[in-house]
């Protein structure tokens, strides 16, 4: 490809996306440079305060726990109190909470903040989703939601680096620089994003605007679409969550360092980095509903294949499997999650898909601990295959009659299958 068709392809990507949009990607690659808790904390528990790897472990469930605690109130609150206000009170809530964790010394203090730090860094997430389907026209959302994205894989690439840098000199300075960089978001935010909740009556069909204020929780609970997609969603995090889960554990049993881990692993983010736009704008107008079904049949037998697995390249090229189907699920399944979503009640409705994923991210460990030590490694891989083909068989069932389905982005801003208006609830 030439270098002129790289830059077509390249000023088509970014096109046409609202001016606040930008300052909505540029605030989430600020945050993800940050990265530091994320990536160091495990070494920082078991090397830096001599604790044991089960503790860490602890602390690192503790920390999910909290995302899965704060995913449906800050969705409550994105559509409650409107999308900046959620976003500013939670990243300066992650700035306080990141700096106070660089200070404990206590196992009991450093597991209630690591809880803290778990609920305010996720409680940003719904609130930056419903945003982003608020300000982006339907047509570009795949778009715009793979360009986000690709901003958290860059962001967190540099970050793991950066961070590692730091971590030699100062642990501390890394816990304080995580902090910075949230505030600089929270700025960010405060100073150039303007508020986008839709107004009642605003947005979307007649009947939706009219029902828009009446959407809660018990709303989206009885959307059994959704909540069908919901529980896709957490199977797919399940199959995904093993790259950082299973897949160390079984390369370690097998003999690898976690040198050759990290250069197996680093192919994930590399992909992400160089193909997530170049393979969005191939699918970007393409059927959603084939798009999810490849994606979950690529990421469990991409992970399957691991079974087979012997050599270094080996394991790197699965990697470079079920990286495509991440590049793939990603946007595309965003891009359903708004289309589904009724304009009042996207706050909430993301906030329960973004739970799905902390779910996943506290079983995954367990389900990867229980089957490995039970039954070895290849069951595990056995398994992700079986999840990946109940995933698609969900989509392709799921999807079937779906408005707007022939599209990636959807048609409408809101579902003509959105909820029926309930009770005013939570």
């Amino acid at each position: 490809m030439s270098v002129a068709r790289l830059s077509r392809s390249a000023r088509a990507s970014v096109s046409g996306l609202p001016r606040a949009f930008w300052w909505l990607w540029a605030s989430t690659l600020v945050n993800r440079l940050g990265a530091f808790v994320a990536t160091f904390m495990a070494l920082y528990l078991t090397l830096e305060r001599g604790y044991s790897a089960s503790f860490a472990g602890l602390v690192a469930a503790l920390h999910g726990l909290g995302g899965v605690m704060s995913s449906l109130g800050a969705g409550v609150m994105a559509d409650r109190l409107g999308r900046r206000p959620t976003m500013l009170v939670a990243q300066v809530a992650t700035a306080g909470a990141v700096a106070l964790l660089g200070f404990m010394e206590h196992p009991v203090a450093i597991a209630a903040v690591a809880l803290l730090v778990g609920m305010a860094s996720n409680a940003s997430r719904p609130a930056v989703q419903a945003m982003m389907a608020d300000i982006v026209r339907p047509e570009d959302r795949v778009r715009a939601f793979a360009l986000n994205y690709w901003a958290i894989n860059l962001g967190f690439a540099v970050s793991s680096v950066v961070a590692g840098v730091v971590a030699e000199y100062s642990y501390l300075a890394g816990f304080l620089g995580e902090a910075a960089l949230t505030l600089l978001c929270a700025v960010l935010v405060f100073a150039k994003l303007p508020e986008s909740r839709p107004e009642p009556g605003a947005g979307g069909s007649s009947a939706q605007a009219g029902a828009g204020a009446e959407v809660g929780l018990g709303t989206v609970l009885r959307d059994g679409r959704f909540m069908g997609v919901v529980g896709l969603s957490f199977l797919i995090s399940l199959i995904f969550t093993q790259g950082s889960v299973g897949l160390p554990v079984a390369m370690g049993a097998a003999g690898f360092s976690p040198g050759e881990y990290g250069l197996v692993i680093a192919a994930n983010g590399v992909l992400i980095v160089v193909l997530q736009l170049p393979v969005t704008r191939f699918i970007e107008r393409r059927d959603p509903r084939r798009l999810l079904v490849a994606s979950a049949l690529l990421a469990g037998y991409g992970f399957a294949m691991t079974a087979f697995a012997g050599s270094l390249w080996a394991y790197a090229l699965t990697v470079c499997v079920w990286t495509l189907a991440e590049i793939v699920n990603s946007p595309t399944q965003m891009g359903l999650v708004v289309q589904l979503s009724p304009v009042h009640g996207r706050g909430r409705y993301q906030g329960m898909y973004t739970m799905s994923w902390s779910v996943a991210s506290l079983v995954a460990p367990l389900m990867a601990g229980l089957v490995i030590d039970r039954w070895g490694a290849g069951w595990l891989w056995a398994a992700t295959g079986v999840l990946g083909t109940v995933a698609a068989g969900g989509y392709a069932v799921l999807m079937r009659g779906l408005p707007g389905a022939g599209a990636a982005g959807g048609a409408a801003a809101g579902s003509a299958a959105a909820p029926a208006a309930a009770p005013a609830e939570a």
